[in-house]
């Protein structure tokens, strides 16, 4: 084996120039590929990240029971919840976790009623992470301590026709199934650039909620941030295991639409990966092909020295297989080398906040990822496709008869 890998070595390098374009095409693929990879995580952790911290965090835990209510939003209390919260403080990959609760009412002035989700938070405790609380554009966020206070959207204090010290009410439903009715103070709005969300969710106290939804030092629900979107699955097991009789819900569970619009992504760049790979691969044909016939009178030589076709066609396809080899590792170097360069400075996309819906979430620069399993996911087919383009051009050397080839001119 060895004596053929030092052929096939020597002769992919016999043209040197026709070598080094097929694998600056192979390379410069791959290295794209890299590089689109670590965009894609890096916008994915600045929109997305940001839109599930607004949504309501990587994971929630709630009380048995609650995904079977009949209510989308039920007003179960969740035991133990300050022990939870410690717990899942304690595991490493989680930032934060606070309590909260979440329901369903209206919120109604002169202008009508509108349906809202209503959602009491530890303003304190989300103050860090939440991308709300850095969207203030008008009053302030919520304090601890805040009585009869209400944080809400541009979108609905502009179909309210409402500002910062208006007085709305609000009606929901309590634990007993009572309506429960009070007029509060608006002292902040928030303006994500998401009219969908500014719309339908308003901001409490917990211990507002708590008093108006007759939850007295209780809540509905855990929120849980994580360092990276992806770990969820990890998380989410290692808590079942220590902290059974609770439900946990992952973000793509609870909003399997931003799921499916994360995996839209990914299947884009699956095809736009493959089509980068047969413009590659028929680069590896040409030049094997090229090379099968320059070299025939060669191959023919090979054939009266002894070697068999199985063998000539071992030494075409550990060619083709090592062209791309060289080209992962140049496309590795390549696609690794700036990805971590345009990491150190970020990519400014503000000018483009507009343009989708979840792009107005992006809260500064977006910062590409060192994608490691890129390597695998991107080169692994690189190097399938080279040594299978080899196939063709290594058949047609393995059928010179060796007398035909030896008079080949």
């Amino acid at each position: 084996m060895q004596l053929y890998l030092r052929m096939a070595w020597r002769n992919i390098w016999r043209h040197r120039r026709r070598t080094i374009i097929v694998l600056a095409a192979l390379g410069v693929g791959l290295a794209l590929m890299i590089f689109y990879d670590g965009m894609i995580d890096g916008f994915q952790q600045a929109i997305y990240g940001n839109a599930i911290k607004v949504l309501g965090g990587n994971i929630r835990i709630h009380a048995v029971g609650y995904s079977e209510s009949a209510s989308s939003d039920p007003l179960l209390p969740l035991a133990n919840d300050q022990t939870v919260v410690q717990a899942v403080k304690s595991v490493p990959d989680v930032v934060a976790a606070s309590l909260r609760i979440n329901t369903s009412g209206l919120a109604s002035n002169r202008e009508g009623a509108f349906g809202v989700e209503i959602i009491g938070i530890e303003p304190e405790q989300e103050a860090p992470i939440n991308p709300i609380a850095q969207h203030v554009t008008s009053g302030h966020f919520l304090n601890t301590n805040d009585q009869d206070s209400l944080l809400i959207g541009r979108g609905l204090a502009d179909l309210m026709d409402v500002q910062v010290g208006d007085r709305i009410t609000l009606v929901g439903q309590s634990t007993h199934n009572q309506m429960r009715q009070r007029t509060m103070t608006i002292v902040g709005i928030y303006d994500i650039g998401v009219t969908s969300i500014e719309q339908s969710t308003v901001y409490m106290s917990l211990g507002e909620a708590q008093d108006l939804y007759d939850l007295s030092g209780q809540s509905t629900e855990v929120i849980i941030t994580l360092k990276k979107l992806g770990e969820e699955s990890t998380v989410i097991a290692a808590l079942t295991a220590s902290m059974p009789g609770y439900e946990y819900q992952s973000w793509a569970q609870a909003f399997p639409d931003l799921q499916n619009t994360v995996g839209a992504k990914n299947q884009v760049m699956t095809i736009f990966s493959l089509i980068i790979l047969l413009i590659a691969a028929i680069g590896v044909i040409n030049l094997l092909l090229m090379s099968v016939y320059e070299r025939t009178r060669e191959i023919g030589l090979l054939g009266a020295l002894g070697f068999k076709p199985r063998q000539i066609t071992l030494l075409f396809v550990l060619e083709g297989a090592m062209l791309g080899l060289v080209g992962v590792v140049v496309g590795a170097i390549l696609g690794y080398g700036l990805t971590g360069l345009v990491g150190l400075v970020g990519v400014d996309y503000s000018a483009f906040s507009n343009v989708a819906t979840y792009m107005a979430l992006i809260t500064g620069k977006v910062y590409p990822s060192l994608v490691l399993g890129s390597l695998v996911s991107r080169g692994l087919p690189v190097l399938i496709i080279t040594i299978l383009a080899a196939l063709y051009p290594a058949r047609e050397a393995a059928r010179h008869e060796p007398a035909e080839a030896l008079h080949y001119v």
